[in-house]
Formats: C-alpha cells, structure tokens, sequence
C-alpha cells in the first residue's frame, strides 16, 4: 500500500505549478513520524476477543493534497499510515482464531497490521491568512493481515502453530480540518480528523498541534509541525474481523506547499 500512495503522490506533483499560486494549484506533501502507545483486542468470526500487550512503537505517514479553484469539484487528499502492532499475553483461557484454539497458560503472539490509506474529498469552507475550515469526507481503506502464534491446544506436544487472516474493506467518514494563525508569529494550532460511529462499529482519528512556518516566500513554503494523534479502530466484521484498538501518541512532521 505505500508504494501505491507514494506513488499516487508523485503523480499529483507532476500536475502542480511551478510557481505558489493556490488560484490555479496548490500541492501539499507532508510525512509524519508518530511515537504510538498501543492497546486492544482482536477476534474473528464473532468469537471472544483477546487482549494483547501490544509493544509501543514509532509509525510514519505520507500524504499529499491537491487542491484548485474548479467550482463544486471538491479538492483530495491522500494519506498512508503505517500500523503494524506487535504483541504477547499470557492466555488465561483458550482462545480461538482461524479454526485453532490456543491453549491456556501459554504465551501468544501476534502481529496485527491495521496499515490504511485515506482517501479524502473535501471542500475549502473558509480560507485566509488567519484562518482556515476544510469539511469533506473520507474513505478509510484497510488491507492487512493478523497473525497469531502459540501452541495448539489439540496437540499434546506443545506443538506451535501460526494463524494468518487476511482482511480488507472501506471505511467511510465524516472529515474536517482546521487551521488559526497567531499573527506575527509564524506560529498556527490545527485540528484535523475523521470519524465514524455506526452499530457497533467506531472508528475516530485525529490530530491536534501546532505548526511553525520555516519557509515562506513565493516558491515555497515549508512548514514544520508536532502535536498528539490519536486513533480508535473497533472493526465490527470486516472480513469477519472484530477489533477494538487504541493507538495514541505524539508525533512531528514537515509539510511542504507548492
């Protein structure tokens, strides 16, 4: 998945200007470096889930956003987010997953990858110098896998057995970002985040922090950033996959705008 976003982020750099000038096209690139502190359980098939202690662990994203003045054409963005969770727990009862049933009072272990890319239309509601309000929606695709090792209680030789489910599926949300300057500064405070809450189904993630613009001038500008992320996935059978996950954490990044 990050070859396609990066490789779709290339193509929305051939079609910006040479020169800054939002009137005609705008281009954003930016990465994140994301510190996650990360809890949760997982199940298939509707059977009970499990908690793991799930390791923290440092995660990057990519976006790019292209935006222009066509009337009624709403702008996009695109963002790939890394999440690859990896975990153990001690079973205290047995727990099934993929048709294996692990036995309890042993150790297992899984590596969950929620990786996803967004692929968000939104619209400029307000857009200044000292302020700025985007709204649109978001369609969250995931296409990951978890896998689970431990020993297979049917086998009274402590026999190790590793389960793999492949799953995929789109998300949809409701959008919205916002941007104050604090004149004289360079400084800004942002808002950015999508969520969905439907049945028994929530998914939120969203950032919140400050930026300082480095680079200003007609060319470029260059934007250096930090703030906390946080992300809530409880996946409510997607590809008969049940997850209710909590990923939070500071992060800090650069933004480029053309």
């Amino acid at each position: 998945m990050k070859k396609y976003c990066l490789a779709a982020a290339l193509s929305m750099a051939f079609l910006a200007p040479v020169a800054h000038a939002d009137t005609i096209l705008g281009l954003y690139v930016g990465v994140d470096g994301w510190q996650s502190d990360n809890s949760g359980s997982f199940a298939d098939k509707g059977n009970t889930a499990q908690n793991f202690n799930f390791e923290d662990e440092t995660f990057v994203s990519y976006y790019a956003a292209l935006e222009h003045p066509v009337p009624l054409v709403p702008n996009i963005k695109l963002k790939y987010t890394e999440l690859e969770l990896n975990g153990s727990t001690t079973l205290d009862t047995a727990f099934e997953f993929n048709g294996t049933t692990y036995r309890n009072n042993t150790v297992a272990s899984t590596m969950s990858d929620l990786s996803h890319i967004d692929y968000i239309l939104y619209y400029e509601i307000f857009d200044n110098d000292l302020v700025s309000i985007d709204l649109g929606i978001n369609a969250k695709q995931f296409d990951g896998e978890i896998t689970v090792s431990g020993t297979d209680s049917s086998n009274a030789n402590d026999v190790q057995v590793t389960e793999k489910i492949d799953f995929s599926g789109f998300v949809p949300l409701v959008y919205g970002r916002a941007e104050v300057g604090l004149p004289l500064t360079g400084l800004s405070v942002f808002f950015e985040g999508s969520l969905l809450a439907i049945d028994d189904s929530k998914v939120q993630d969203y950032q919140a922090g400050i930026a300082w613009a480095l680079l200003d001038n007609l060319a470029v500008d260059m934007d250096i950033k930090a703030g906390y992320r946080s992300m809530v996935i409880e996946l409510d059978d997607i590809d008969n996959v049940y997850t209710n996950i909590d990923a939070s954490g500071p992060f800090a990044g650069i933004q480029i705008h053309f």
